[in-house]
């Protein structure tokens, strides 16, 4: 009597190794997209600190705007909502907005990019992570975001 594998066992080990490659390419693009936010966090809290010096300086944050942070579209700038499909160099585009005059808090947004080679697999829209600071508060934060960011 020969000694080997049925036809049976082999689909069914196949099926397993299957569901979980599936489940692990899953969770593998899941943590992939997490990391990215990084780098939204990052520049977030360079700019909250950008606009913290602005708000020790001027006494309010009315000029932490885009132009004034190095938000825009030139090469060596942040990207800024202009570039919504990004550069090749960032995952997220990036603004900034102070609140009523007199500032005295700015929001600060990354924006996942929609297109240039830097969209996830999943729809894009929505995609956003914020950073909230009130200067008049001891510089007190906030942070949202969705899909993991």
């Amino acid at each position: 009597m020969k000694k080997a594998f049925t036809l049976l066992e082999l689909m069914i080990v196949i099926i397993i190794v299957g569901v979980l490659a599936t489940l692990g390419l899953t969770q593998y693009q899941a943590v992939i997209e997490r990391s990215r936010g990084a780098e939204a966090r990052q520049i977030l809290g360079a700019l909250r600190s950008q606009c913290a010096a602005i708000y020790m300086n001027d006494g309010d944050a009315d000029n932490c705007i885009n132009t004034n942070l190095g938000i825009g579209t030139a090469n060596d700038q942040i990207p800024g909502p202009a570039l919504a499909n990004c550069r090749d160099s960032h995952y997220f585009y990036y603004t900034a907005v102070p609140s009523a005059t007199p500032a005295t808090s700015a929001t600060f947004t990354g924006t996942r990019c929609s297109a240039g080679g830097r969209a996830p697999n999943a729809p894009v829209v929505g995609r956003n992570i914020t950073l909230t600071t009130d200067y008049s508060a001891g510089g007190t934060d906030a942070w949202g975001g969705n899909y993991g960011y």
